[in-house]
């Protein structure tokens, strides 16, 4: 291959490898811009059901209730996540607190269409937010029982070693003050006495 070849292969193998840099270049502000756009939006979606929950009218309240409902099941699932990374026996709760979360997301959804609804229209179905509040206690109440359930299974598991702790700790202090108290004054005279005697010991005939 002439030199001129040569010069042209490592220009094309230069170009590629640029190339490539930019198109990963290109993939990764994509992907750190569609990650900064979602969180954009749920951060927004957050600042506005906050403002809306502070209307002190049925709108208000019904987007109280969905803060209140999705708050629960966060705090339930997370308490459920807990206790099946440590292990503990959970049955079929994880699967209830699936089924929970479902029905959580559609109540939301409900009580958010009931919100907007108040909000246009003074025509709406004042039983409908009756049913929506009865439906999101039994949800609330639900995930309320469920974490009271996991925390006490937890400190019975906990009651057991900490009295296995304090039976332990009463034993060695028990055993402590059993135990003679030595008086450095006598073991310096004993050890004195020692040294005396085996020096008035004749020595042995090697």
């Amino acid at each position: 291959m002439t030199p001129i070849g040569e010069f042209l292969v490592v220009v094309l193998v230069i170009l590629l490898f640029l190339l490539a840099l930019g198109a990963a270049g290109i993939y990764l502000l994509v992907k750190v811009g569609k990650k900064a756009t979602k969180k954009a939006r749920k951060v927004t979606t957050r600042v506005v059901s906050h403002v809306a929950a502070m209307d002190p009218g049925e709108a208000g309240e019904a987007e109280r209730m969905r803060l209140d409902l999705r708050r629960e099941v966060s705090i339930t699932r997370q308490a459920v996540d807990h206790a099946l990374q440590g292990g503990w026996g959970l049955g079929e709760l994880p699967q209830l607190m699936a089924e929970i979360g479902a029905h959580a997301e559609q109540l939301d959804a409900q009580l958010g269409m009931y919100a907007q609804q108040s909000r246009v229209s003074p025509y709406v179905d004042h039983a409908a937010l009756a049913r929506l509040r009865e439906h999101h206690a039994k949800l609330t109440t639900a995930c309320a029982r469920i974490r009271a359930d996991l925390l006490n299974d937890q400190m019975a598991h906990s009651a057991g070693g900490i009295e296995e702790i304090r039976s332990r700790t009463d034993l060695e202090i028990e055993a402590r003050r059993q135990a003679p108290v030595l008086d450095p004054l006598d073991q310096i005279d004993e050890l004195y006495n020692r040294t005396m005697i085996d020096r008035a010991r004749p020595e042995e005939p090697r």
